[in-house]
């Protein structure tokens, strides 16, 4: 029923224009806003919404993930960009944020309303 669709994932925040200029200026994605709501196009053609919840509670979970070719880089730019890298006592992260366990490299941050967001590098 769905196979030829155009589908696309969406999540709240508490703040439109803070989202806004993380999306936009922070991480540098194409970010449209029409009726209050915010759209981000991400590569490959994928539009993600972003629409305002007063009593939003961040998502406990990662929503987005960005792949990245050298995360130490990117790492070094997003910390250059005013972003703060988690930890989570599970998964042990070196002095950089870089968890290097078992799969992908990769590292965690929060957008301004606390939602999870990751970027990971393939071994």
């Amino acid at each position: 029923m769905f196979g030829s669709t155009k589908a696309f994932s969406g999540f709240a925040v508490n703040d439109i224009d803070a989202a806004k200029a993380f999306y936009g200026d922070t991480l540098g994605l194409d970010v449209t806003e029409q009726n209050g709501l915010l759209t981000l196009h991400i590569a490959g053609g994928r539009d993600i919404l972003v629409y305002p919840k007063p009593d939003h509670a961040p998502a406990t979970y990662t929503i987005l993930n960005f792949p990245v070719d050298d995360i130490e880089k990117a790492v070094d730019e997003l910390v250059r960009r005013g972003v703060r890298f988690e930890r989570y006592p599970q998964m042990e992260a070196d002095d950089r944020g870089i968890f290097r366990g078992e799969g992908p490299l990769i590292a965690w941050f929060t957008d301004p309303a606390g939602n999870i967001l990751s970027i990971l590098q393939e071994q």
